[in-house]
């Protein structure tokens, strides 16, 4: 299944949550899309556990091959809860943190500027989006990349970064300094069922 490319505010509208965590998409029409949209209908079991799967992956951008391959791996992990595992594995991907940082407006964003080789990582240039940080490597701008329109207007508008990052606004590089922990990220996304979702297809 490829990636998501659709209108991002009406698939944050469908599944229920701000896939961008700031809540604007969901700020004037708080139901899904449709003639219908305001009449939500109840859910199966099984329909709960692949929305709670659905808004995990669209909120990182990810196809479901690179998702479920994240998921697989953060079951191999022996400490901690497997979703919860799970969610600090997708915290750490350098889009995500390119993100985070505020060198862009959203991820989708995010993955372009790695896409087109604007992102640095301890000082090499990086284009894989999926490229998973470590704790203290430091995320920059190239040297060319830091009069780009939209990075400038991103870093204008970042108003707070979450803790476990911290940002250098005159080198204009920051880091990931510890793992995140699970009630610093989303708390509208149940990762346990996401758990149960991968269980019951085996």
């Amino acid at each position: 299944m490829s990636r998501y490319t659709g209108p991002s505010w009406k698939l944050s509208r469908r599944l229920g949550i701000s896939l961008t965590e700031t809540g604007k998409e969901l700020a004037k029409r708080p139901f899904p899309p449709g003639q219908h949209g305001n009449q939500r209908k109840k859910l199966s079991e099984y329909a709960l556990q692949l929305q709670e799967k659905q808004k995990l992956r669209h909120m990182y951008g990810m196809n479901e091959r690179q998702f479920a391959t994240l998921f697989n791996k953060a079951g191999k992990i022996k400490e901690g809860k497997h979703g919860e595992n799970f969610m600090v594995i997708l915290e750490t991907r350098l889009d995500n943190l390119v993100y985070r940082l505020g060198f862009a407006t959203t991820r989708r964003q995010a993955r372009q500027l790695v896409n087109h080789g604007h992102i640095t990582v301890d000082g090499k240039r990086v284009d894989i989006p999926s490229y998973l940080v470590q704790p203290e490597q430091v995320i920059g701008l190239r040297e060319s990349s830091r009069d780009i329109a939209i990075v400038k207007e991103a870093l204008e508008n970042m108003v707070t970064r979450l803790e476990f990052v911290s940002y250098d606004e005159t080198a204009m590089e920051g880091k990931m300094t510890r793992l995140p922990q699970r009630s610093e990220l989303n708390a509208e996304v149940d990762e346990a069922l996401v758990v149960e979702y991968y269980n019951k297809l085996g």
